[in-house]
């Protein structure tokens, strides 16, 4: 995979031509999505999910719970992108239908009625018949206003083989769950009251490196 290591600052993770091959693969035209990145290797394009990979779409800062819990003690994850203040956590095809089930059974079912359903905010799971935007697949895309990155598209793990491994529902639970509880103990730990979060983190939380030797 490839790793934005500083993606608070705006830099941009490039996909290889691997990555951007898988990803095409998902398409009805695969060449007309490679052509098109040719032609405009910055533009964001929309892509069917079920196939190649099954998208959880969780909020911003849940999302980065899951995904540093998956790097610092988890396997790893596949690839993931910032959309729009949103997490796009790529996972094995068939992830968009058993998660929601596993969550309920475990009962910490997304944005439940309970407080321990709430937990887990509404994790939206992409799956067949579904489709989602992925970032640019260019390196080089010109730096966006601070303002402007946080609504934007960008890789954080960006794709670079044309067989990426992918967490399936099980791993994906267990990601969610451990972010639940994080977040859970960093409230309790809070002295006072916390102040409304925005759903944009600020810029340094963004800061992160990954060893992708340790990964699956």
């Amino acid at each position: 995979m490839s790793i934005d290591g500083n993606y608070g600052g705006g830099g941009v993770t490039g996909v290889t031509p691997e990555g951007a091959a898988w990803l095409a693969s998902a398409g009805t035209y695969p060449r007309s999505t490679r052509v098109l990145w040719e032609d405009r290797p910055t533009a964001p394009v929309v892509l069917a999910c079920g196939s190649a990979f099954d998208v959880v779409n969780a909020p911003a800062l849940f999302g980065r719970l899951m995904l540093d819990g998956l790097w610092d003690e988890g396997p790893g994850s596949g690839p993931v992108a910032a959309h729009r203040g949103r997490m796009l956590l790529f996972a094995a095809p068939g992830t968009a239908q058993r998660l929601p089930s596993l969550l309920e059974w475990e009962e910490w079912g997304s944005g439940g009625a309970s407080a321990r359903g709430r937990a887990i905010p509404p994790l939206l799971c992409h799956g067949t018949g579904d489709a989602v935007t992925v970032p640019a697949p260019a390196p080089f895309a010109p730096p966006e206003p601070a303002a402007a990155t946080h609504l934007g598209s960008r890789w954080l793990v960006a794709p670079d083989t044309r067989a990426p491994w992918l967490p399936g529902p099980e791993i994906m639970l267990w990601a969610a769950l451990r972010a639940a509880r994080s977040a859970a103990r960093r409230r309790l730990s809070e002295p006072f009251p916390a102040a409304p979060i925005s759903i944009f983190p600020p810029a340094d939380q963004d800061a992160k490196v990954y060893d992708v030797s340790r990964r699956r």
